[in-house]
């Protein structure tokens, strides 16, 4: 069972699909996603921060991004470039979720919505991009499993 904030996630991966693609106006957008089925099992209000602020943000994230992509993100599979900017959103402005929660829920995006192998680039590049934004988070966690077998 799919909690509530998958949910919201995959809303929003949908939306900013949609906007990718359309470049529709973000109203329209959550206007049409209210009517998908599903729609009420969602984290309604981490959904509106995910899919507005996404949007909003879109064209810095993926700027930030650029350093740790191997092409232009424009030649990204809309999937993936979706996903990549959901997850950096979520990782410079909830800080409340571990980056390794959210580096974990954009691979599962992009295992379910992207291409085969979609979900490994996904992950080298949000583990990057982690280490950058969230740097003594992500070095308190490397610290602490050194020694450590997985």
């Amino acid at each position: 069972m799919k909690s509530a904030r998958r949910r919201a996630r995959e809303f929003a991966l949908q939306g900013l699909y949609q906007w990718l693609l359309s470049r529709d106006h973000a109203g329209e957008i959550d206007a049409h996603l209210r009517t998908t089925p599903g729609y009420d099992k969602a984290d309604h209000t981490h959904l509106d921060a995910l899919l507005h602020g996404s949007i909003r943000e879109a064209d810095a994230l993926s700027q930030q991004l650029q350093p740790y992509l191997d092409r232009p993100a424009a030649e990204l599979s809309p999937v993936e470039h979706a996903v990549l900017v959901i997850g950096a959103y979520e990782l410079i402005h909830h800080l409340d979720i571990p980056y390794r929660v959210v580096i974990n829920e954009a691979v599962e995006l992009a295992k379910t919505f992207g291409g085969v192998e979609g979900f490994r680039y996904v992950n080298g590049v949000l583990d990057k991009f982690s280490a950058e934004v969230r740097p003594d988070e992500v070095a308190a966690n490397r610290n602490g499993n050194r020694g450590k077998s997985a």
